[in-house]
């Protein structure tokens, strides 16, 4: 008798240990999943992606200087996002193996993948921060920083860069939130930081007179309060592994930046492609075009990145449910989550192509309302968008591959995309006009996603078949 009710007390404790978690990778609706973890992952990324637009639309609108900022802002863009890629690489490894050990029952190495990722984003943060601000000067000049441009540019990111350490552990760490199965805790992480960043712009901008140097404090600011909810979150007793710090393993580290290294890459080359395009469009728009097409460049890249940020949310947040079901061994759920995942991103992509047909105009307002600059921000939006429906299939497919452990293929698929983007770029100015570079975006986009389509299906299959499956993750 005793014995009996002392199991159904294990059990009772064992089921309430499970309702904690608000999702089941193993076992719950695959449909509902990809909902309950990618919806919030995609707002996640669309707000993360809004406090970096606030910044731009408020240095946008600082009186007189209000476009040279604003093209000083955007020369930057580049070098944060290859910064920002570095939380990426440790975050999406290490959450990735993490999620296969969780699938497959072993708390322990999930422990130690959680543990080891820690201990890696500290040491990268902080040579980071040292190595960006030594050469700092010359990244600006190689990103198309003009003599006008420069001095706006050199303060934003040096303020930018002396908070690395925040930007990449609230980003990297973030990751593991979700893998846990509490992705609106990991949207509450972007939430914390974007309305910090909103409310602080204004008064450091305009009431402190900083101008641009405020837009960069107010950023730090923000990226520190969401660094501090990320790792009290994953210290709180109802995570199921709970954040350690180890000292950095050999092999643990060698493993997470593998599967790590195709993202990495993937964000890291979109800095390349920055570069390529504001380079060009200064070096063949000339002192009196350039840095007109550069700041036209600047918006139609901040509306981009309302359309791919929320992409990458969708398939990110969706590649712990896979990784978790790879590790347990379920190719069916994998199947149907990578279905799903594919229906949401088209179902967003047609909706954001509809409105980059219709409503453009309101976007570019925010930041300018001189008719030049709104003209040409305008055209660039509706021609950088012609591609983005089929660019869905691009996204889910090399995401997908990535939370298989099928890095080289994925990582090979995006570099085919970012080649044809930069060849373009380079290739269409000089055959055309300063402006046709703009055309190099749904190039690259409509090209890669036939690509990537024919590809996922040719190897894919074969994967889930059991063709090397597990042998590349494996700690």
């Amino acid at each position: 008798m005793h014995k009996t009710n002392g199991k159904m007390g294990n059990e009772k404790k064992e089921n309430k240990k499970k309702t904690k978690r608000e999702n089941d990778f193993g076992r719950d609706s695959i449909p509902l999943l990809v909902l309950k973890i990618s919806v919030p992952f995609m707002v996640a990324q669309f707000v993360n992606v809004l406090y970096s637009i606030v910044d731009r639309i408020y240095v946008g609108n600082i009186p007189v200087i209000g476009a040279d900022s604003l093209a000083g802002a955007g020369v930057c863009a580049p070098i944060i996002t290859l910064l920002s890629s570095f939380g990426t690489l440790i975050g999406i490894g290490g959450s990735v193996l993490f999620s296969v050990r969780l699938g497959a029952g072993d708390e322990k190495g999930a422990r130690r993948i959680l543990a080891n990722s820690f201990s890696m984003l500290i040491i990268f943060s902080a040579v980071l921060t040292v190595l960006f601000l030594l050469i700092k000067e010359q990244l600006l000049n190689w990103f198309g920083a003009s003599e006008v441009t420069f001095p706006y540019a050199d303060t934003y990111l040096t303020i930018y860069t002396m908070g690395t350490f925040f930007a990449l552990l609230s980003m990297g760490m973030n990751y593991f939130i979700t893998a846990q199965g509490y992705p609106m805790l990991g949207m509450m992480t972007t939430l914390i930081g974007a309305l910090i960043n909103i409310v602080l712009d204004p008064v450091f901008i305009f009431l402190f007179h900083m101008n641009i140097a405020g837009a960069a404090v107010a950023t730090v600011i923000a990226q520190m309060a969401s660094c501090i909810f990320v790792l009290c979150t994953l210290r709180r007793k109802k995570m199921k592994v709970p954040l350690g710090i180890v000292k950095p393993e050999k092999t643990v580290g060698k493993q997470i930046l593998k599967i790590g290294f195709s993202p990495f890459l993937i964000l890291a080359t979109d800095s390349i492609i920055i570069i390529a395009l504001n380079a060009v469009l200064q070096y063949y728009g000339g002192k009196e075009y350039g840095d007109t097409l550069i700041t036209a460049a600047t918006i139609v890249q901040s509306y981009m990145l309302l359309i791919t940020s929320p992409m990458l949310g969708i398939t990110g947040g969706s590649q712990p449910l896979i990784s978790y079901n790879y590790g347990a061994d379920n190719p069916g759920r994998i199947r149907k989550t990578v279905f799903w995942v594919l229906m949401l991103c088209i179902c967003f992509t047609t909706v954001m192509f509809l409105i980059s047909r219709i409503l453009p105009q309101y976007f570019v307002r925010i930041f300018t309302s001189d008719p030049e600059y709104t003209k040409l921000a305008v055209w660039g939006i509706q021609v950088f968008t012609l591609m983005i429906i089929p660019l869905s299939f691009q996204y889910v497919f090399v995401d997908g591959l990535t939370a298989l452990g099928m890095t080289r293929t994925s990582l090979t698929l995006s570099l085919i995309r970012k080649s044809i983007y930069f060849g373009a770029t380079c290739i269409l100015p000089l055959i055309f006009t300063a402006s046709a570079a703009f055309y190099a975006e749904p190039l690259a986009d409509g090209t890669a996603a036939v690509i990537s389509t024919v590809v996922f299906y040719l190897v894919y299959r074969k994967y889930l078949r059991g063709a090397g499956r597990l042998k590349d993750i494996r700690l």
